[in-house]
């Protein structure tokens, strides 16, 4: 991974190299910020650039034994530490080297993607993934050992926030107490999650959000869209490379999904219980990752219809189909309702997150759709 695969975030690429050039190394770097800005895949750029053989003004190489090594995350001094889930009848903890395969195959493809992606991947996309004290320990017989290549050694923890109070504690002893020539990067989406003396004991580097036009230059680039659907693409993604992607995936559903808003709002409007339970029936079966990403679509659809009735075609990001059917039901969105749904779909959302009953979610939500469309 190359700075130049990094979208945006120019100035943390500037502090990194930097204090690499001058030799001011940190053992411990907090990156944290929100999901999508790039933390991860600026984590495997320093980290090659960390473990280059000739790197290039604080950059690495790119063509040096390690820099080949680190590029098919196969360096023997790179380590990550990510969430995991104790498969049922496993004994003892489950830690990351028993998911290294599928963690290099996913980074392989996008180093931007979401827990739930990574959940996914594995197999266990309806359970909750922890870093546990298992890892902890497997962490100080890693680093224990004398750097493979002679110089640093780098650990890569992905969502630290994870890992449960016994791992923290552990974690928080080996960062006061570092092995010589260890750099432990920490990938943050939460870091107020942590525990305050580790963070005390990292240097924090904060992401910002990415811009629009960083956005929609990167999917013109990396996935060849038309410019129109480069640009309303990067509006909504909220900042958020990882969203981007996913909307790129939701584009693919959008027709389902548009078709599912639709039914829920007509259904709603016209109180028909039955129909709505079997609605919510129909969502609940899909996969965690899918009701997550038809969730964001009903928000940028309800925001959508409360812009257009400002009469500011300008301000819309609807293509024909969403807008046709704006023209009826923007009215019922307002300034009485749109806080309250917008509430209950982001309340949808974390449910779903934290693995409730999608059921019950789903049902519940249509039901208060009934009262919400009539204010």
């Amino acid at each position: 991974m190359q700075y130049a695969d990094v979208i945006g975030q120019d100035e943390v690429k500037a502090l990194l190299k930097r204090q690499f050039t001058e030799g001011r190394v940190p053992h411990a770097q907090l990156f944290s910020g929100p999901e999508g800005s790039g933390k991860l895949p600026m984590a495997l750029a320093y980290a090659s650039a960390l473990l280059c053989q000739n790197p290039v003004d604080g950059a690495p190489c790119g063509t040096c034994k390690s820099c080949r090594m680190t590029a098919k995350l196969v360096h023997p001094d790179l380590h990550f530490v990510f969430p995991v889930f104790k498969q049922k009848g496993q004994s003892g903890d489950a830690v990351s080297d028993q998911y290294l395969s599928e963690w290099r195959e996913l980074l392989t493809e996008s180093p931007y993607f979401d827990s739930l992606t990574w959940l996914s991947r594995i197999g266990v996309e309806n359970q909750q993934a922890i870093i546990g004290v298992g890892e902890s320990e497997a962490i100080l017989r890693k680093l224990s050992l004398k750097a493979n290549q002679g110089g640093y050694k780098v650990m890569i923890i992905w969502l630290p926030e994870q890992m449960n109070q016994s791992a923290a504690n552990k974690l928080l002893k080996i960062l006061e107490e570092p092995p010589q020539e260890t750099v432990f990067l920490l990938v943050s989406n939460h870091p107020e999650q942590l525990l305050t003396t580790i963070v005390s004991r990292t240097q924090r580097v904060e992401f910002r959000p990415l811009s629009e036009a960083e956005i929609e230059q990167a999917l013109l680039q990396r996935h060849a869209l038309q410019a129109e659907d480069a640009k309303l693409v990067a509006h909504q993604s909220g900042g958020s490379y990882t969203k981007a992607r996913q909307q790129l995936r939701v584009n693919e559903d959008s027709a389902m999904f548009f078709d599912m808003f639709k039914l829920l709002m007509r259904l709603s409007y016209m109180r028909k219980i039955r129909d709505m339970h079997e609605w919510s029936e129909r969502v609940s079966a899909w996969g965690r990752e899918r009701q997550k990403n038809f969730l964001d679509y009903c928000q940028r659809l309800i925001r959508e219809n409360f812009i257009y009735n400002f009469r500011r075609p300008e301000l819309n990001y609807m293509n024909r189909e969403e807008a046709d059917f704006a023209v009826n039901f923007a009215r019922f969105v307002n300034e009485r309702n749109v806080i309250g749904i917008m509430d209950e779909l982001s309340a949808a959302q974390r449910d779903i997150a934290q693995n409730v009953n999608p059921r019950m979610v789903f049902f519940d939500f249509a039901l208060k759709m009934i009262v919400l469309l009539k204010q």
